[in-house]
């Protein structure tokens, strides 16, 4: 499987939402403080990560979240926008690598460096599905 030309270094995307309490660690079970959690902040990188480059797959390509190396430098209270912005910085075959930092309305509070593989959605599916019939 090829990997479409237009991924090249230097593409971005870029996500928002308000922090509610349910994005708070207390609502997702990773701590007691309400603040927005680190869970939550994970999802809104990936999220960033596959808005930078969803629609530069070719038909029947997806991408895969294989591995983030993160950190979570700052609480954010409830009622505050938080956005992440995710930029292509590697391309090595199906191997896609973004540098990713988010932002409260004050300040950075995260930071990670995140790694997806491009993969044929149906192909990937019937591995998935295969499963079932192992157990």
């Amino acid at each position: 499987m090829q990997t479409n030309s237009a991924l090249q270094p230097g593409l971005e995307g870029r996500t928002a939402t308000i922090v509610t309490d349910a994005l708070t660690a207390p609502a997702v079970g990773s701590g007691s403080v309400a603040v927005y959690a680190t869970p939550s902040m994970v999802a809104l990188m990936e999220a960033a990560a596959v808005t930078c480059i969803e629609h530069h797959l070719a038909p029947g390509q997806t991408s895969l979240g294989v591995h983030l190396d993160v950190s979570h430098t700052a609480g954010t209270p409830a009622g505050l926008a938080v956005s992440a912005t995710a930029t292509l910085t590697a391309v090595d075959g199906r191997k896609l690598t973004f540098a990713i930092e988010a932002h409260d309305a004050v300040e950075v509070i995260g930071r990670a460096t995140h790694t997806r593989i491009v993969v044929d959605t149906e192909r990937f599916m019937a591995k998935v599905a295969a499963k079932l019939s192992r157990q």
